[in-house]
């Protein structure tokens, strides 16, 4: 199943891609599931799957505002240098433990929806990951049974403005400038991807390949992510993990390879989809 969120007339709601439209749960359930976060807290995906097996679709796809995935999500834990070949183009060495950092809400915009390069930076970075939105909450997760806490899977563009990222030791500054990461299309439900670590993931500048590499190949797979960030405090439904980048970012080619207003990035991963955003300038 495939869940998005959008906006429709003004009106934010989310729903069910069937065929090439949209069933929309918002409109069906919204007095007791308001949004797809209220969706996964109340573990209600198998009622959405009942509904869209019997209902038409009320929207068409194209043309449709999509918003990320989770447009409210109690948090955002991005993983840094999770994949050796990123590791090594950095000059980093690999760590213990993983490296976490946050992003907020407002750093988000969904499939489509234009990537802002920044108006103080000329160093707008594409990062393809692999995006965790987590279904069943918990604390102390343990990590043979973290994956039963996944809703599901989508893609992620966490761009990086990476002059403000180096201004100190933490990546903050950097990672959430507005409207610089793209979250979707849609959330593919974890039934459809019973193991995240056999995806390829590619991301790609103006169609030029940028970014290739396999999931197995992260440092910390899935599952230990899960576990470790619940350690450090309740993951709750809709929370979004951002899995970590592979090698051939944008700041480690000679020359740098930087977003530019004008180009189209896209992140593509086997099984979920094609998650595509022009880039546009900061409005002065």
């Amino acid at each position: 199943m495939k869940l998005v969120s959008f906006v429709s007339q003004g009106r934010p709601s989310y729903g069910v891609v069937k065929g090439g439209g949209v069933i929309d749960l918002g409109s069906r359930l919204g007095d007791r599931r308001a949004t797809l976060r209220a969706l996964l807290a109340a573990g209600a995906l198998a009622e959405a799957q009942r509904v869209a097996r019997d209902a038409a679709p009320d929207i068409e796809l194209e043309g449709l505002e999509l918003a990320p995935v989770i447009p409210d999500p109690d948090k955002i834990i991005c993983v840094g240098l999770n994949y050796r070949a990123h590791v090594e183009e950095t000059g980093r060495t690999v760590t213990e433990k993983p490296t976490l950092f946050a992003r907020f809400a407002g750093s988000q915009v969904g499939h489509l929806r234009p990537l802002v390069k920044p108006k103080v930076s000329d160093e707008f970075d594409y990062e393809g990951e692999l995006a965790v939105v987590i279904g069943n909450g918990g604390r102390h997760i343990p990590a043979e049974r973290a994956l039963e806490h996944v809703a599901g899977y989508s893609c992620y563009n966490e761009g990086s403005i990476r002059d403000w990222q180096r201004h100190t030791s933490q990546f903050l500054a950097g990672k959430s400038f507005a409207g610089t990461g793209g979250f979707g299309p849609w959330l593919v439900t974890a039934d459809e991807i019973p193991d995240p670590s056999r995806l390829t993931l590619e991301t790609r500048l103006n169609g030029q390949i940028v970014q290739h590499t396999t999931t197995d190949l992260m440092i910390t797979p899935v599952a230990e992510l899960i576990a470790y960030i619940s350690i450090i405090l309740p993951l709750l439904p809709g929370d979004v993990i951002v899995s970590g980048t592979c090698g051939g970012v944008g700041w480690r080619r000679n020359p740098p390879l930087f977003m530019r207003p004008g180009d189209v990035a896209e992140v593509e991963i086997s099984g979920i989809g094609v998650l595509r955003n022009p880039v546009v300038a900061e409005a002065a």
